[in-house]
């Protein structure tokens, strides 16, 4: 008897009588034990058939991989879930690159989390003879949690790790792969004495995808009064991430004011959008903890931080650093605009119709002519159409260069002046925001404080913007004329790239400042606009005798007006609709006044006046030629084809001769 072996639990044997036939039927067994490595009897070797991992199920063998040695296992088995044969067709695969260098491209986000749910369906979890597959709400947690990581490098989500084809639910006996590493997480939280409510701030730059990661784990961590969502994209792709505060997130309330904060907007004032990361971390950290004060901005306002509206632009200024960026290096946006010269000139359009009586001065229409003559940018474009979907009261755009703030209108009222006082019809109220910003700041509006060339003596750290230098197409102008929203910009200091040394000092001189330019939104009336029925009323008028500048209300009929105090006449108005008007008087001491109308229908004849109330489809026409979906498209090459520039990464997997993963270019 002749004995055959290619493993111990393999036994092939086979009769030296006959030869020729026996020498088949060995060779025909050997042939099948190496193409399956499952335990032969000699019954089925004499016949020249072994079971294969489907009859007999898979063969647990000891973990080995060494980018999956901490997974909460110890054997696995092949093939794996995608179908990788053996151990060394998934070592030389791109999915386990994917895992080798996924720490380094994502800069340390979502890991090791990445890395072990990706062990788990590429080296499977087996036990006693069974493969266990991995959960699909751990895959879709984890999605929700990191997904903005890989956007933020231009990366498709790893196909192994679609939720719905690789994991199962719970019903298929599956098992949490990350449930160790929480439970370790969970621990290292129970040793901080407020059992992990506060949030330590490190006061270090973020790059883009760190700044990503922040918000993200931010929102998640105050989930119940934050989200984070994106108002578009930059032009190389990065997203424009929001997070939201409120006590009702993701839901505009009746008579609760929205608000909003942006920093960046030049790539290469920084300080800004440190300070708005920052005050999101303390914003769910301090409302957590039980700050009265912290609670009762959150559940009276709904706050929208824009960090970086030119992220394109911040990574040119931060890859020269602070010590040797330049006045304007990163300034610009990816396609050499300036953000803040961008948008449409309604000031120039205010100041040809203001001898007209009936003339409004809000909710210009953006002329066809913008979308016609001008290269709209997609950040400016994002913006804009963030402007027109909520009802923001007030804003702040954080920007450095000086120490001021400067308020409506930037254009001077003669373009050949470059410096030259130009107020807007709401001066007064302009003047209270920026004084309620300078004032609580550690040292703007002391009058001996260092400024950094410009002449602001004794004017307590606030300028009107045409006053200071003229300029058309700014963001603060076209939220005043376009939308109800009031604008400031607070120019944080002289210099734009502080050394990191400075971020800690800049937030205690900035924090209380921040906070209470938040808490302002309360001051003027609120109230909403009904019909006879109850209904409110969208897009009402609601008018201040002595002001040229009236405010519309929202979805709702609910409006907000900033106002001094004193006694006032208001008027509240819509097409189709009696006015009502009332007298108040706003006491000095009162936080805000409730002043609610109701209106009567009435049949009215339209208005032949082209200079009053703009026509309702003439506002909404917006991006009229499809200017930017035009800028937007693909390029295609001769072949019908998208000519795309790789990715940076993408060098890491073309140079190793193996099958290039298209499945990671996004869009592909």
């Amino acid at each position: 008897m002749i004995n055959f072996a290619r493993r111990s639990d393999c036994h092939i044997t086979g009769s030296m009588d006959n030869k020729m036939l026996t020498l088949l039927i060995l060779l025909n067994a050997l042939a099948t034990c190496l193409s399956f490595p499952q335990r032969c009897t000699q019954e089925e070797a004499a016949i020249g058939r072994c079971r294969t991992p489907a009859e007999e199920g898979p063969q647990c063998i000891e973990m080995v991989l060494g980018y999956c040695q901490d997974v909460p296992y110890t054997h696995t088995t092949f093939p794996n879930i995608v179908g990788h044969r053996t151990r060394q067709d998934l070592e030389m695969g791109a999915e386990y690159l994917l895992l080798s260098v996924i720490n380094g491209l994502l800069k340390g986000e979502c890991s090791p989390d990445i890395r072990i749910l990706g062990c788990s369906v590429l080296a499977p979890r087996c036990d006693n003879g069974r493969l266990i597959k991995p959960c699909r709400s751990s895959c879709e947690m984890l999605k929700k949690s990191c997904i903005h990581a890989f956007e933020a490098i231009q990366m498709a989500w790893p196909y192994f790790l679609d939720c719905d084809r690789f994991f199962v639910g719970s019903e298929e006996g599956c098992y949490d792969p990350l449930l160790e590493l929480r439970e370790k997480q969970e621990v290292a939280l129970a040793n901080i004495s407020d059992g992990g409510l506060s949030t330590v701030i490190q006061f270090t730059y973020h790059s883009n995808s760190q700044m990503f990661s922040v918000l993200k784990k931010t929102a998640s961590k105050c989930s119940h009064i934050s989200q984070t969502y994106s108002i578009g994209r930059s032009v190389e792709g990065k997203d424009l991430l929001v997070i939201e505060f409120s006590n009702n997130p993701g839901q505009h309330e009746l008579l609760e004011p929205e608000i909003k904060l942006i920093g960046n907007m030049h790539g290469n004032e920084v300080l800004g959008r440190q300070l708005l990361i920052y005050l999101a971390q303390y914003l769910c950290s301090e409302y957590l903890l039980g700050n009265e004060r912290i609670q009762t901005i959150i559940n009276t306002t709904r706050i929208h931080i824009l960090a970086s509206m030119n992220p394109d632009g911040y990574e040119i200024a931060a890859s020269e650093g602070h010590e040797y960026n330049g006045w304007t290096s990163g300034r610009a946006n990816a396609q050499n605009l300036d953000l803040n010269r961008n948008f449409p000139d309604l000031t120039s359009i205010f100041y040809n119709r203001r001898r007209f009586r009936h003339f409004r001065s809000d909710h210009i229409p953006i002329p066809d002519s913008y979308w016609m003559n001008k290269v709209v940018a997609p950040e400016t474009y994002a913006i804009m159409k963030w402007i027109r979907t909520y009802p923001f009261v007030i804003s702040a755009s954080l920007h450095g260069g000086e120490l001021v703030i400067s308020y409506p209108f930037d254009f001077s009222r003669h373009p050949q002046e470059e410096r030259m006082y130009s107020p807007t019809p709401d001066e007064q109220i302009f003047r209270q925001l920026a004084r309620t910003y300078a004032d609580a700041h550690a040292t703007m509006s002391n009058n001996d404080t260092e400024r950094c060339g410009a002449s602001f003596a004794n004017k307590g750290g606030i300028t009107n913007g045409a006053l200071w230098y003229s300029f058309a197409g700014g963001m603060s102008d076209f939220n005043y004329l376009h939308s109800n929203c009031y604008e400031i910009t607070v120019e944080l200091g002289c210099d734009k790239f502080p050394s990191e040394e400075e971020l800690y000092p800049e937030w205690r001189r900035n924090k209380e400042a921040l906070l209470s330019f938040m808490e302002s939104v309360h001051k003027g009336i609120k109230g909403i606009v009904k019909d006879e029925h109850g209904n409110g009323i969208k897009g009402a008028i609601i008018s201040v005798k002595g002001l040229r500048h009236d405010i519309t209300t929202a979805e709702d009929g609910d409006y907000w007006r900033l106002m001094n105090p004193g006694v006032h006449i208001v008027t509240a108005s819509a097409s189709g609709y009696s006015k009502q008007s009332k007298r108040i008087n706003l006491p000095r001491n009162t936080q805000v006044g409730r002043v609610d109308f109701v209106l009567k229908k009435v049949p009215r004849e339209p208005s032949l006046d082209y200079f009053n109330i703009p026509e309702l489809d003439s506002y909404e026409r917006f991006d009229p030629f499809n200017q930017f979906e035009q800028y937007s498209q693909r390029e295609l090459g001769e072949d019908g084809e998208e000519r795309t520039e790789k990715p940076w990464w993408w060098t890491y997997f073309s140079q190793l001769g193996m099958s290039a993963p298209t499945w990671l270019l996004r869009n592909y």
